[in-house]
């Protein structure tokens, strides 16, 4: 077994080998629709459509090894990029199974030599008439690596952060998309954009109307539920995930007052029709996550939409319908999630840029995982600075 002083063993209670088993089961069960499974098979699907096309343009040159390099490189990016989710959120529980200790130790070590092998196995396939070719198809798969590992690992680091930040941003696109389509049919007149000829004003208007009111509504239900709105943390007592917290201050309710209040209920206050209703009007019920679900379906329906009219482009650029029949009636899976690339980026940009807050939950993590001996110098280092502070008494 390992000394209680090896770097990564937490001064924490060890679990026994029959805990340790089953651990990451138990883990993954709270998360009844494996997200995480979800975006990396939607992932995968996306990338099959795309690579596929390349394959087509191409394959009347026999070009050798393409697709075995392409997911090559797709399996060597997804280990780093989603091995440093992994390793960042459950470092604690990884570093209890003692043959994931070299994979943790060296993990960026790894993912950079499997990176090597593939550019090594690209050089070897190199084939003297066929140059020009297969550098053009090595640079189709890394912007399309850039594309879809982007995109897919922040949506997974938008799960942990809470459910909702990705549930609620997919169901605003999809409604932006049906609503479009609505408004567009029935009220359509005017051109929007000459790479979507069928795509309108009215439809592009309507759709984000519709939009926000949807997002607003879905939204409110949503942040009703703490398994939607918390974190998803390691709770390291329990070996399971915990989905209760102390909720963020945008998903508390507050009192907003309305613009305009005084005025309505003095110029009213005689009034029997204000009678029962001057609470209401002066102030109502309110969340500010609501703001910045105005801000997310706003988002979604005026730029997120552009990330279709590219995926529109591309198609017209190599003269194709969809990106594959995947999808009967609907084309390939790229042609539904095209504008979720897009929008989930930026709920991962905004997340961090105006809501997050530091969780002492993620220092803890980084605290358990050095040793012993460094884990007491950070607390007495903690202790005295706190002390000096005047936030505890000095001991």
């Amino acid at each position: 077994p390992p000394s209680s002083n090896a770097p990564g063993n937490p001064a924490a209670t060890q679990s026994t080998p029959e805990e340790s088993s089953n651990i990451l089961q138990r883990l993954l069960a709270p998360l009844s629709p494996r997200w995480q499974n979800w975006i990396l098979l939607l992932q995968m699907l996306c990338f099959k459509e795309i690579i596929g096309i390349g394959h087509a343009i191409y394959r009347s040159h026999d070009l050798p090894w393409f697709r075995v390099l392409s997911w090559f490189f797709l399996f060597a990016s997804n280990y780093f990029f989603f091995g440093e989710s992994m390793i960042d959120q459950f470092r604690i529980l990884l570093h209890r199974k003692q043959f994931l200790e070299p994979l943790l130790t060296y993990h960026r070590l790894i993912s950079f030599s499997l990176y090597c092998g593939g550019i090594v196995g690209f050089v070897v396939s190199l084939v003297k008439k066929h140059y020009l070719k297969q550098f053009t198809l090595f640079g189709w798969t890394h912007v399309t690596l850039l594309f879809l590992i982007t995109s897919s690992h922040l949506m997974i680091r938008n799960v942990f952060d809470g459910v909702i930040w990705v549930i609620l941003p997919c169901a605003m696109i999809i409604c932006n998309d049906m609503m479009a389509y609505v408004f567009g049919f029935f009220f359509g007149r005017t051109p929007l954009i000459k790479l979507s000829p069928k795509k309108t004003w009215e439809g592009f208007l309507g759709g984000g109307f519709s939009t926000i009111v949807f997002s607003l509504l879905l939204g409110h239900c949503l942040i009703q539920f703490d398994s939607m709105v918390c974190p998803i943390e390691y709770d390291e007592l329990g070996n399971t995930l915990n989905t209760n917290c102390s909720r963020h201050p945008v998903f508390q309710p507050v009192q907003f007052r309305l613009p305009f209040a005084e005025f309505l209920v003095a110029k009213m206050e005689d009034s029997s029709a204000l009678l029962g209703f001057e609470a209401l009007l002066s102030s109502i019920p309110w969340y500010q996550f609501h703001w910045h679900t105005i801000c997310m379906a706003s988002f979604a329906s005026i730029v997120a939409p552009f990330g279709g009219f590219f995926a529109s482009g591309f198609k017209r650029a190599f003269k194709i319908k969809d990106f594959s029949n995947t999808i009967p009636g609907h084309g390939g899976v790229m042609d539904r999630f095209d504008c979720q690339i897009i929008m989930g980026i930026f709920v991962y940009v905004y997340f961090h840029t105006f809501i997050m807050v530091t969780s002492p939950h993620h220092l803890l993590r980084q605290v358990y995982s050095l040793r012993p001996s460094d884990q007491l110098k950070f607390y007495e280092a903690l202790t005295e600075g706190l002390a000096k502070r005047g936030i505890v008494p000095a001991v």
